[in-house]
């Protein structure tokens, strides 16, 4: 393994990150529109408000008439189609004032065709033998940067620090953080951590290395299995045996981010409807019960059945009331009260639970101390009678949404309907 040299924020351990589409989010697609949300978020308990990229949008070899958040034109600019920079500061205010944190989506492996170094800088940009720029993969908005400038480097590194000094933000997410040299982090963490102590970093990437770096990462293989286990073309043992490995591969003080849309996930594969149909809910318990950061994307409290287009305007479909506010807010709530669910704590123990059958549902206890959670998921369209094998448990447990409470000892049975959940809360010791 490695020898971190950068410590996580303790309050990042019972947090839940809500990723904020803001073009998307209100009929005006603005930051100020956004802001009136906020009361709202924070009622349902959500800790970290991650924005997605903010910054100017290039035109040229624009996709769609509005473009790709993450084709930046100005790394020190904010799209105008969102506000200006002093509404921009107002939000971070009001997160702040409100108790929350607020971070930003960082591009730093690609830039806009018209993007400001282009005309400036241009040697900070990978170019072919012509000289032209170059795209990487197959993104046609967007020019590689040349991760070797050391100049380059340094400039990426100022634009952090001025979102960080002028604006107040709580962190980076970083957008497919691997294409992006591991040394390039550590200089960026290095210089801008001593301006704020407890910033929050978030890699999009499953590279264990890289949290030598950041403090949490994302689970994409753990989404991919599950939809395939979904489609029948994998077993619940599957499902173990990758949750068995990743907690030893990763080091035990690596956040893991576990999640069942985003902004990718929802645009361009569907729906968490799409792909997990009624098991949704259950994936979402298991998201803020496991030992990990739980996050939301927008409009799943609705909850949202429709796909956000990327490059256009495309409001979510917001109703009066929103359906699944309170189921979140139960899960959050728990997170942060019941230190069993606390993330990376190395007092707490997660031990899966042997029950029958054993092919349908997934159950597992966190314990710390006195303080026990345990978690039945049925992950299949089957009616089962669940029972529990050859486990030490014993008390009496309050499930914490229906507030049913039961005498679980060995043996104990429990009616499940299809794709139900149980989260049992140990309320005596």
């Amino acid at each position: 393994m490695f020898e971190r040299e950068y410590h996580t924020t303790d309050w990042l351990k019972t947090a839940t990150i809500y990723e904020v589409n803001i073009r998307q989010y209100t009929n005006e697609g603005t930051f100020n529109a956004f802001a009136k949300e906020l009361p709202r978020l924070n009622d349902m308990g959500v800790d970290v408000l991650w924005l997605m990229p903010i910054h100017p949008i290039g035109l040229k070899n624009r996709k769609g008439s509005l473009g790709s958040y993450y084709s930046v034109k100005d790394f020190k600019a904010v799209n105008p189609e969102f506000g200006t920079m002093q509404d921009f500061k107002f939000l971070v205010d009001q997160v702040h004032q409100l108790g929350m944190k607020l971070i930003i989506d960082w591009v730093a492996n690609h830039a806009a065709w018209d993007n400001v170094w282009t005309k400036e800088k241009p040697d900070y940009f990978k170019r072919d033998e012509s000289g032209n720029f170059l795209s990487p993969n197959d993104w046609s908005d967007v020019i590689q940067i040349d991760h070797t400038n050391t100049e380059q480097q340094e400039a990426m590194i100022d634009a952090m620090k001025f979102w960080v000094t002028d604006f107040n933000i709580d962190g980076f997410r970083a957008d497919l953080a691997h294409l992006t040299p591991l040394p390039f982090w550590k200089k960026a963490r290095t210089a801008i951590e001593p301006l704020k102590a407890d910033l929050f970093w978030l890699a999009e990437t499953e590279e264990i290395s890289y949290h030598e770096v950041f403090d949490a990462s994302y689970t994409w293989e753990w989404m991919h299995k599950v939809e395939e286990f979904k489609k029948g073309n994998t077993s619940l043992n599957d499902l173990i045996e990758l949750l068995m490995k990743q907690s030893t591969e990763f080091p035990a003080s690596a956040l893991r981010m576990y999640f069942t849309s985003n902004h990718d996930e929802n645009t361009w594969n569907g729906t968490e409807y799409e792909k997990y149909g009624d098991l949704a809910k259950a994936l979402a318990v298991f998201s803020f019960t496991w030992n990990g950061i739980p996050m939301i994307y927008s409009g799943q409290e609705l909850p949202n059945n429709k796909r956000l287009d990327f490059f256009e305007k495309d409001t979510i479909d917001w109703k009066e009331n929103n359906e699944l506010h309170d189921f979140y807010k139960v899960l959050i709530q728990l997170k942060k009260s019941n230190p069993a669910i606390t993330a990376i704590d190395t007092a707490v123990s997660t031990q899966l639970i042997n029950v029958n059958p054993s092919n349908t549902v997934l159950s597992y206890l966190r314990t710390k101390g006195k303080d026990e959670v345990l978690v039945l998921l049925n992950l299949k369209n089957e009616h089962a009678i669940v029972k529990l094998v050859n486990q030490p448990i014993a008390g009496i447990y309050r499930e914490v949404f229906t507030k049913k409470e039961y005498q679980i000892t060995e043996g104990a049975q429990l009616e499940m309907s299809e794709y139900d959940f149980f989260v049992l809360e140990k309320i005596n010791s």
